[in-house]
């Protein structure tokens, strides 16, 4: 049974990575997302069922539209596949088996669609859509909603937002040169999702990855000191990786350091 569920989590990932990718298109040319038929994005020409089947129809298609023969971009299987995987990911995780833990299980997927949707526009745009924040902040904070009636604390609910406050000041400092406000309002996800101390570890990993990434674009001259590198993808990477693998990172750490 587990077995059945799992693969149908996946392939329901997949269809709604597509989902994501049409979110993605339409947000930037000013579309909504749940209207109107799926269409080319090079010659507009309707698509229909069988030029949506996740990642198989580009396969077949062998990576190009079939009426105008353009190339399709590889964000779209990526996407798809990313999201199927993170979602029978998510369902190890968090196996659901009542309704109450249904609830949280959904929140969690709505969560972690609002995280690629932020990697993905960001990414490509350089911007951090307020719609995916607002919707990635309402459901961290259902989601954490227990957490926070049984273990609430002023003192760690500061030092969960103190990310934000930091980044906040970034920005306020260099006038938006150094780090970007959807940053800022991105770090307040993290927060409400992650809590403390997960979120220090979030934003620690990211700012590893950030800089990793960046001295090795540097070196290979694809990129210059004073090049603009969009942060929040390593934001999101660093929240799913502690949201999946924070509690193990943290406790190797302290038994390694502390006892």
């Amino acid at each position: 049974m587990e077995i059945i569920i799992s693969i149908f989590i996946f392939l329901f990932g997949l269809i709604w990575g597509s989902f994501l990718n049409s979110v993605i298109w339409r947000l930037n040319n000013n579309e909504s997302p749940f209207l109107g038929r799926s269409h080319c994005p090079k010659c507009n020409h309707p698509l229909y069922f069988f030029d949506l089947i996740p990642i198989l129809s580009f396969i077949f298609l062998k990576g190009k539209c079939r009426y105008c023969k353009e190339k399709i971009s590889l964000q779209y299987p990526l996407v798809e596949f990313f999201t199927g995987f993170l979602f029978f990911l998510t369902y190890f995780k968090f196996s659901f088996y009542d309704f109450k833990n249904f609830f949280y299980f959904l929140s969690l997927l709505i969560i972690h669609s609002c995280l690629i949707l932020i990697f993905v526009f960001d990414l490509k745009y350089y911007l951090i859509p307020d719609s995916f924040l607002v919707i990635g902040i309402l459901f961290s904070f259902l989601y954490n909603l227990p957490f926070f009636l049984k273990n609430f604390s002023y003192f760690e609910l500061f030092l969960s937002f103190l990310p934000a406050i930091l980044f906040f000041f970034l920005w306020l400092i260099s006038k938006g040169n150094w780090i970007g406000f959807g940053d800022v309002k991105m770090a307040i996800f993290m927060a409400i999702f992650l809590f403390w101390p997960k979120v220090l570890l979030a934003v620690f990993l990211s700012s590893l990855l950030g800089a990793f990434l960046g001295v090795i674009l540097i070196f290979f001259g694809k990129k210059t000191l004073k090049s603009q590198i969009p942060f929040g993808p390593f934001l999101v990477l660093g929240t799913l990786t502690t949201f999946f693998f924070g509690e193990n990172i943290i406790n190797w750490y302290l038994s390694k350091f502390i006892f």
